[in-house]
């Protein structure tokens, strides 16, 4: 699990250094840096993933016979299939701390009681920035790492994950069906275009007994648990994946169980915007494992204020089964449903990070709220949630 995040020169951040925790929720006004975080970390899994940031060179020997000072090809890569950042100068801070011609960018993350880091040199134009240094894996008590890989390799880079934008899939006719991204990687895709051929393929999988297991059903079936989670956004709703014959697609549709018995199916166009856009939302959590990293963009998308809290509490279950969980939010029902989640005791005070943003379009600065056993905030700092009662004021007033 990631611990904590630094960024150095990174887009909004000059210089940030943000604790995570098993649920994160990443509050604040746009364009103020959430999206930032999120992308910093897909970052680093994209470019290890494309073979651009080879963890060879965190190991001891590989530091003592140099390499790291002769990284090749190695680096940031800004854009691929996770995130697509555009070139150094899109990414480097405005204000930068070295009055240099190549100021360093920098991302570090701790795991436990090691640290890494990676710091790349700035290219204006280039997308894929070249690596400057390492830094060598440390414990904290500052002794080197234990040799051999296990030792060395950040888990994030290569636990399951799943990462979720905001502009996730629309209600469509058909889905792809990518056999490699399902079976090979069990990704869902950055949209969640794989969620369909996901379900289809996997709905006879097992949702673990434990937080995530929904109590409204007694099957453990991932397509049954799929539905249950699903029908506290809209009751009754029955989920069906299906192959199409002859192409490489997959169709969805969507039954309801009325009073008088089920209903004919429907497309996802005929049921609305908000059933489909969860879906991978719901698909990544109960399928998360734990030590998954899960990064989520704006899941309340959509969703009425009940759906959204559940969303919450989803999200809370799936930290409590092992997996974390990081989100960016601007809803006020997604926080106080995972501070409801803190007080029912599906999850621990610690085991819940809240951050909120505040920016002015070149810095940010970065308050901490800490719930506790009840539910509550030990701060309400000027802009995190308070709109309801601002607004209240004034009705009022």
């Amino acid at each position: 699990m990631i611990d904590r995040l630094t960024l150095h020169n990174f887009k909004a951040f000059q210089d940030a250094s943000l604790p995570l925790g098993p649920l994160t929720l990443l509050t604040g006004l746009n364009s103020s840096g959430k999206s930032s975080v999120l992308q910093s970390i897909a970052l680093l899994r994209q470019s290890y993933e494309a073979g651009d940031l080879d963890v060879s060179h965190l190991l001891p020997e590989a530091r003592r016979s140099g390499l790291q000072g002769s990284v090749g090809n190695q680096g940031f890569l800004l854009n691929g299939e996770l995130v697509g950042l555009g070139t150094g100068e899109d990414v480097l801070h405005e204000d930068f701390t070295e009055n240099e011609e190549h100021p360093p960018i920098g991302l570090g993350v701790d795991e436990g009681p090691y640290h890494y880091g990676w710091t790349v040199a700035y290219e204006a134009e280039q997308n894929l920035l070249p690596l400057r240094d390492v830094e060598s894996p440390l414990t904290s008590e500052g002794a080197a790492a234990p040799t051999g890989p296990e030792a060395v390799t950040p888990s994030f880079l290569t636990a399951p994950f799943q990462y979720l934008h905001a502009d996730r899939i629309s209600p469509a006719e058909f889905y792809p069906r990518d056999h490699h991204a399902v079976m090979g990687r069990g990704f869902l895709g950055v949209r969640g275009e794989h969620t369909v051929n996901f379900l289809r393929i996997h709905a006879g999988d097992t949702v673990p007994a434990g937080p995530l297991r929904h109590s409204g059903t007694e099957s453990d079936q991932l397509r049954h648990q799929v539905a249950a989670w699903m029908g506290d956004l809209c009751p009754g709703v029955d989920i069906q994946a299906d192959a199409i014959k002859g192409a490489d697609a997959v169709s969805l549709s969507y039954g309801f169980q009325g009073s008088l018995g089920a209903t004919k199916r429907r497309r996802p166009s005929n049921v609305g915007f908000g059933l489909t856009y969860v879906l991978p939302i719901v698909v990544a959590c109960l399928t998360a494992q734990p030590g998954s990293l899960v990064l989520l963009e704006n899941p309340e998308a959509h969703l009425h204020p009940m759906g959204q809290t559940r969303m919450a509490e989803l999200a809370a279950a799936t930290a409590a089964h092992g997996a974390q969980v990081i989100m960016e939010t601007h809803s006020d029902h997604v926080l106080n449903g995972v501070r409801l989640a803190v007080k029912k005791g599906r999850i621990t005070p610690g085991q819940a990070v809240f951050h909120y943003f505040r920016g002015d379009g070149t810095g940010v600065e970065v308050v901490s709220p800490q719930v506790n056993g009840d539910g509550k905030l030990d701060q309400w700092p000027t802009g995190f949630f308070d709109e309801f009662e601002n607004t209240l004021d004034q009705l009022i007033g």
